[in-house]
């Protein structure tokens, strides 16, 4: 039995047509929970993507996994350095896209240091940022929201 080979990984410009998909993403119940960050309505998720796709220095990418858009990875200047975040559809977890996409991302990211929060119970996300040669720097207890964070940083 031979297995297939994995799909490729591209990474390309966000188009306004996957904006459908990562509305999608960010409203599965279980992907919130782990990423600790509330899913937005429609109109509230169309509003922020309108204000930050042509804010000053962000950079955005699409993740493409064969012809399906598997998420995205963005990266913005916060907090005294470049900062990183991404989000991946459950369909994809678990199978190295998440890994992969941010290893190509951090390679067009030329800013150091890069930084990344990460709520402390979301494992998989931890793991790709350690994959990809993050180190963590710090671990915020709970605040007002509940959820005790992990900062990362890549120097690079």
């Amino acid at each position: 039995m031979s297995l297939a080979p994995e799909p490729s990984i591209r990474l390309r410009q966000v188009a306004d047509s996957d904006l459908d998909v990562f509305f999608q993403h960010q409203s599965d119940p279980q992907a919130t929970a782990m990423a600790a960050f509330p899913a937005r309505d429609r109109a509230t998720f169309d509003a922020h993507w309108a204000k930050i796709r042509p804010a000053p220095g962000v950079v955005m990418r699409t993740i493409d996994v064969g012809d399906q858009v598997a998420g995205y990875l963005t990266s913005w200047p916060g907090e005294g350095m470049r900062l990183l975040g991404y989000w991946v559809g459950r369909e994809f977890w678990g199978r190295g896209v998440a890994s992969r996409a941010l290893a190509l991302f951090v390679r067009e990211i030329e800013d150091r240091p890069l930084g990344a929060h990460v709520a402390a119970h979301n494992g998989g996300s931890i793991r790709v940022l350690e994959k990809c040669g993050f180190r963590r720097v710090a671990q915020a207890p709970a605040a007002g929201d509940g959820v005790e964070e992990v900062s990362f940083v890549l120097d690079d």
